[in-house]
């Protein structure tokens, strides 16, 4: 099934919007949306960030709001599911989207009816590419840093953009734009909805560099600090669940973007080696891509060039 599509179009810098009082209230978006969900009133809220802006954590450490009724489910629900706190729920009763819920509808309706998707999957043998992750977190370990499979995927992402640019590109009008920068998107998910914040400038990076700015993208989309090209700049995205313990999956596209690459666990699985069985880290990885911009052919060579970079890391370091 298609993964969620990317919330991008947020502002970045606080919102700030009168109480009742007439003063007023800087909260960062994500806070705000969270406010909206647990039912808090925001004008009851102590700031903590910067210049007294409210953030998420502040959010999360108040109260909901007295006004708030909440009735016990009709039925029991899982313990893994995300349910906002302050929606009333009754057998049948429609539930209210969230400024966010809202904004990912408009884009995944947005997507499926405006971009022709087509799907091309590859079974990358990273065990390579975890044994090098292994030498270069011992080296790490003493500096505080670690080197993710995120990471390597990117890195092998900008390789294979830079060969394949029309994978980079975005269909404008009627014409393809091609984009010089490689701002790379990380879907990361958050309670309250999904957000693809990008790494820009991503194509000079060196593989520690991206893993700093993944790390830091991550921690500010968290916190509500990114800037509005981060949002809304990205050129290619990622997505990846093999935290989940995902397998595989097909992502949705995210307008005006050319492609999205679906990365699923590494997982330990029997491959045929010289004719013999044999146990080998496998990763399923499938991209989409915008038929108007790229054929078969070329989605093809650019998936190729990713599974030929990461089962060849050291290229990655160069």
């Amino acid at each position: 099934a298609p993964a969620p599509a990317p919330v991008v179009e947020l502002p970045s810098e606080p919102v700030e919007q009168p109480d009742t009082s007439g003063q007023k209230i800087k909260a960062s978006p994500v806070a705000r949306s969270l406010a909206e969900e647990r039912g808090v009133d925001l004008s009851q809220v102590n700031g903590t960030g910067p210049g007294g802006r409210i953030t998420k954590s502040d959010v999360l450490a108040a109260e909901p709001s007295e006004t708030v009724v909440s009735v016990t489910p009709s039925a029991p629900l899982s313990p893994a599911a995300a349910v906002p706190q302050a929606i009333t729920v009754t057998d049948g009763a429609p539930v209210p989207l969230t400024r966010m819920r809202q904004q990912i509808a408009r884009v995944t309706v947005r997507s499926k009816q405006e971009i022709p998707h087509f799907y091309v999957s590859a079974d990358v043998d990273m065990g390579a590419a975890m044994t090098l992750r292994e030498q270069l977190n011992s080296m790490l370990d003493q500096q505080g840093m670690k080197i993710s499979v995120n990471d390597l995927v990117i890195k092998a992402c900008i390789g294979a953009l830079k060969k394949y640019p029309k994978i980079n590109a975005s269909f404008v009008g009627d014409s393809i734009q091609m984009n010089a920068s490689i701002n790379i998107g990380i879907a990361i998910a958050e309670e309250e909805g999904l957000m693809v914040p990008a790494i820009l400038d991503a194509g000079g990076k060196s593989l520690l560099e991206i893993s700093v700015a993944s790390k830091d993208l991550i921690d500010r989309s968290k916190s509500g600090t990114l800037n509005p090209q981060e949002y809304t700049g990205g050129t290619f995205s990622i997505s990846n669940m093999g935290m989940f313990d995902i397998s595989s999956f097909v992502a949705i596209i995210h307008p005006p973007n050319a492609a999205v690459l679906a990365v699923g666990k590494v997982m330990k699985k029997p491959v045929v080696r010289d004719d013999d069985f044999a146990i080998a880290q496998m990763m399923s990885t499938t991209v989409s891509v915008d038929h108007r911009i790229a054929d078969g052919a070329e989605g093809a060579s650019f998936i190729s060039e990713i599974k030929r970079l990461l089962e060849n890391p050291v290229s990655l370091l160069v």
